[in-house]
């Protein structure tokens, strides 16, 4: 192997010559700002390690290549940990990261990511190894949901990672996940919502009623004080959620999730109820057997399960009472916009992607509208 120094058009080229006498040519460049060599790949002719020559130093001096190979998956994901529980990194909202998923993103990235790609520079780890990680997961027999949960720390630290410099691409975009072919959640018709929450005890009724027919998600009904409700005036405020993993009080899900909600007179006949039942004018409505925290939502929903399967009911979970409420809504006449701030959503975007399907106006009846409009004008 050798470099002829003596010619400008070799500067910086290596050449050598295998044993059945076939040459071969490869290019190098030197990054000044890190003090390295970058070499190319070795080519059959001259010309051909040339022009890798003359795209690298221009890739150099536009900075798009750099010697520097960075840090790995390992320590980034350790960066991105630390900052989150520093307060330091926060949402795309600018909020502090909840507890529950600081929780999430340090337990997949540290039984799940750093194992597979932790000693892997994160500026090349590439879209196919991303692509066939998933792949290997779901064939082990994860679920979808389980390998989009293991995806989506992956996703945010690369969304992080990428106007630090630390990154130049994100693998994780592009990557198709398993849809698990599930079927859509369950949804109640009103005779059946009333049924669920009759069959349960006057102390579980008010909780149930409080998601399918007011929308709330569990963490904010649980996080309720009597102080957020107005039985007078029909209405009560969300200000808050609770999160059973870390014990405390967070803000809701979003900005929009700080709201006031209408109660219709079933859920104000179950609140007026539950008031007298626990006796209560101020403080939580659901309290765990400490009397101060909300329960253990596992076991307020195991304890729910019972009472409808010895009813001979179908279970309806939390997060389908709050379909349920929307489908009503939606039948009732509720606009989008006063559904999605009632729900709590961030944009009325997320309202019409879930729910649009439901919304009153078919092609039919939109032709027969406009052609009454049109021949009353005319």
């Amino acid at each position: 192997m050798s470099t002829d120094h003596r010619s400008p058009a070799r500067t910086g080229i290596e050449e050598r010559t295998d044993a059945k006498g076939r040459t071969a040519y490869r290019a190098r460049v030197f990054d000044k700002a890190v003090g390295r060599q970058i070499r190319g790949p070795w080519t059959p002719t001259l010309a051909a390690a040339r022009a890798w020559r003359v795209d690298a130093l221009a890739a150099l001096q536009a900075r798009t290549l750099s010697a520097d190979r960075g840090v790995t998956v390992r320590e980034a994901a350790e960066q991105f940990i630390a900052g989150i529980q520093a307060g330091a990194i926060r949402t795309r909202s600018g909020r502090p990261y909840k507890p529950s998923a600081l929780a999430g993103y340090k337990r997949e990235l540290t039984n799940r990511v750093v194992p597979a790609f932790g000693a892997t520079r994160l500026r090349e780890l590439t879209l196919p190894d991303v692509q066939l990680w998933a792949d290997r997961l779901a064939a082990e027999g994860l679920s979808a949901s389980t390998v989009r949960n293991v995806i989506v720390p992956l996703r945010a630290l690369y969304a992080w990672a990428l106007p630090r410099g630390l990154a130049s691409v994100n693998p994780t975009r592009g990557v198709r996940l398993p849809t698990g072919e599930q079927a859509r959640d369950r949804i109640a018709s009103p005779a059946e919502a009333a049924q669920l929450v009759a069959a349960l005890s006057p102390r579980d009724q008010a909780a149930l009623g409080l998601s399918v027919y007011g929308g709330l998600r569990l963490g904010e009904l649980l996080a309720l004080r009597w102080e957020d409700v107005d039985l007078d005036a029909g209405t009560l405020r969300v200000v808050r959620a609770w999160d059973p993993h870390a014990r405390v009080y967070v803000e809701p899900k979003s900005k929009a999730g700080r709201r006031t909600v209408p109660i219709p007179k079933r859920l104000r006949d179950l609140l007026a109820d539950h008031r007298v039942l626990t006796d209560h004018r101020d403080g939580l409505l659901f309290c765990g057997r400490n009397g101060q925290t909300p329960p253990v939502p596992n076991t307020l929903r195991g304890r729910m399960r019972r009472q409808w399967k010895a009813a001979g009911l179908a279970d309806l979970g939390f997060h389908e009472a709050r379909h349920t409420y929307a489908t009503c809504a939606i039948a009732a006449g509720v606009n989008a916009k006063a559904l999605s701030t009632f729900m709590g959503h961030g944009s009325i975007s997320i309202t019409l992607n879930r729910y649009g399907h439901l919304f009153p106006g078919s092609e039919a009846e939109a032709g027969t509208l406009l052609d009454a409009y049109l021949s009353a004008g005319g």
